[in-house]
């Protein structure tokens, strides 16, 4: 069965929340805290070693039953019921979109075409439970029976990002081996990545779902022609694996059909590091850790699907985004860890967010008159209180900003840790309450609003359930927005014109080509 088709701008509870806006909206962030001395508790909420603080917003708690009426109105509740159960709610596409299933404990039963996926999903996680321990332990062995040191992993998009930035947000927990990722088919990336390795110690794993992406098959090819150019032996069977679902396509490269590990239509790109795409990650920190991930994912799951809106952190962030976005028209969302392990964090929910919600076209198929996703962007703190923090305090835009940090530090260096910290939770009340100064360059007028998501500890299980949480956060805006959350058709378009130039390129030819486009290929071929 289909989500429902709801105009949101056209319900009760929309326009009742904009009534709302026009007297809240004159109310300063500070001016709560002093009606409710207990604001930030009574504004905060806990699930597991995560707070979120979200009292920082220009909200009361007439705001939040006021979208828990929207949530009402367009059956917010069986839209994730089919989000759960496996319905088709990926509609342009006619799949099922299912990602919590790859975290899914062994005894839930999830069906897709009459078929429960939960024996299938196990059985891949053990496969790759049982590759990632041989390749570990030294007992799997590329050609010429050498230890595997190194892995490059070969991907783009949801293939990379999710893999790469999780890798590197658990650096601290990581095996034995070395971990690259190779994502861009600038062949300078690769050269560099290929120079530092040895080719009969290096596994190469190929991401890609039908064995065609252009990007990620060039890069595998040139791997490929590396690494028979360096080995006596040619065969590629021991040190190249794929993540794919076209056997056909993978075997005709050379890969072992052994050497195979699934994707499945049911799971989009940016959303499935957590099963065979995240093959990279079971190799660099292990199945234990691995696990852990997938647990934490797996709890948030069960948080989002039971929680009211009043506890219920993914929906919560939810609601605020669309605040800010539709009714104050802040357009922009900023995401700021205070690790630098989770350097990569912003990025990687830029592409899940945007994906997902940049869409102009309703369920209905109709252009929308309303805003759809965020801009999302960021970088780790401290670094980003020393670039675009100067814009956020002082500039004519208003950025909502979620701030990330670890109560404790992954080593021994608590006065670190403690600076860190300090600046952390100073940030979030310098943008609240601002500074008066008779000097206008040194004024500032406060008010900003901010997220505070404070974690015990970065591990593996926290990790999961925070990716999670954004996950449900953007299925959320989506549903609530009537939009399509799980195709990717202007990704498309670039894509084909793309290969249509390729063609030009190679003949040396710019006819047939907008002025601009003509002028820029003739400069091109001048050069070269």
């Amino acid at each position: 069965m289909p989500l429902n088709q709801k105009n949101p701008t056209l319900t009760d509870s929309w326009k009742r929340l904009k009534e709302h806006f026009n007297h809240i909206s004159k109310k300063k962030i500070e001016d709560h805290f002093q009606i409710n001395k207990n604001r930030g508790k009574e504004f905060s909420t806990n699930f597991n070693e995560i707070l979120f603080d979200y009292s920082k917003n220009k909200i009361n708690k007439e705001t939040i039953n006021l979208f828990n009426d929207l949530l009402t109105e367009i059956n917010f509740s069986d839209s994730v019921k089919k989000y759960f159960s496996g319905d088709i709610i990926n509609e342009t596409e006619s799949r099922s979109v299912l990602h919590p299933a790859l975290r899914a404990k062994g005894t839930e039963e999830i069906f897709v075409d009459g078929v429960n996926i939960i024996p299938e999903i196990l059985l891949s996680r053990k496969k790759m439970s049982d590759f990632s321990h041989q390749v570990i332990s030294g007992s799997y062995k590329g050609i010429d029976e050498t230890k595997i040191t190194d892995i490059v992993n070969i991907g783009i998009g949801g293939s990379d990002l999710g893999p790469s930035m999780v890798c590197e947000s658990l650096s601290h927990y990581k095996t034995r081996l070395n971990v690259h990722f190779v994502n861009n088919v600038d062949g300078d990336q690769i050269h560099e990545v290929l120079k530092k390795l040895s080719p009969s110690s290096t596994l190469f794993i190929i991401v890609s779902k039908t064995f065609t992406t252009i990007e990620t098959i060039t890069n595998g090819h040139i791997a490929k022609e590396w690494f028979e150019s360096n080995v006596k032996n040619k065969d590629i069977s021991k040190n190249f694996i794929a993540v794919s679902s076209n056997e056909k396509a993978v075997t005709e490269f050379g890969i072992h059909h052994s050497n195979i590990f699934p994707m499945w239509d049911w799971v989009g790109g940016r959303f499935s590091l957590w099963g065979s795409v995240g093959l990279a990650i079971n190799l660099f920190i292990g199945s234990k850790n691995f696990n852990d991930l997938l647990m934490g994912a797996n709890e948030m799951d069960g948080h989002f699907k039971s929680e009211p809106i009043s506890s219920n952190i993914p929906l919560l962030a939810a609601c605020i985004s669309i605040w800010y976005n539709n009714f104050f028209d802040y357009e922009t969302h900023a995401i700021i860890p205070y690790n630098q392990n989770m350097k990569s964090f912003s990025a990687y929910l830029q592409q899940a967010s945007m994906e997902s919600n940049g869409k102009q076209t309703s369920r209905n198929g109709e252009f929308i008159d309303y805003q759809s996703g965020s801009i999302i962007w960021g970088q780790a703190g401290t670094n980003a209180q020393h670039s675009f923090f100067q814009l956020m305090h002082q500039g004519t835009k208003i950025v909502p900003c979620d701030f990330i940090g670890f109560s404790n530090p992954l080593n021994n260096n608590i006065k670190s840790h403690q600076i860190l910290m300090a600046n952390f939770f100073a940030q979030t009340k310098a943008l609240m309450t601002g500074k008066k100064d008779d000097n206008a360059h040194k004024y500032f007028k406060g008010d900003r609003p901010t997220n505070t998501i404070l974690i015990k500890k970065l591990t593996p299980k926290n990790l999961g359930s925070l990716i999670a949480l954004y996950e449900h956060k953007i299925f959320s805006i989506g549903v609530i927005l009537n939009l399509f959350s799980f195709d990717q058709f202007g990704v498309e378009l670039g894509k084909k014109l793309a290969n249509d130039i390729l063609k030009i390129i190679k003949e040396k030819s710019s006819i047939n080509n907008d002025s601009s486009t003509k002028n820029l290929l003739n400069k091109f071929f001048d050069s070269i």
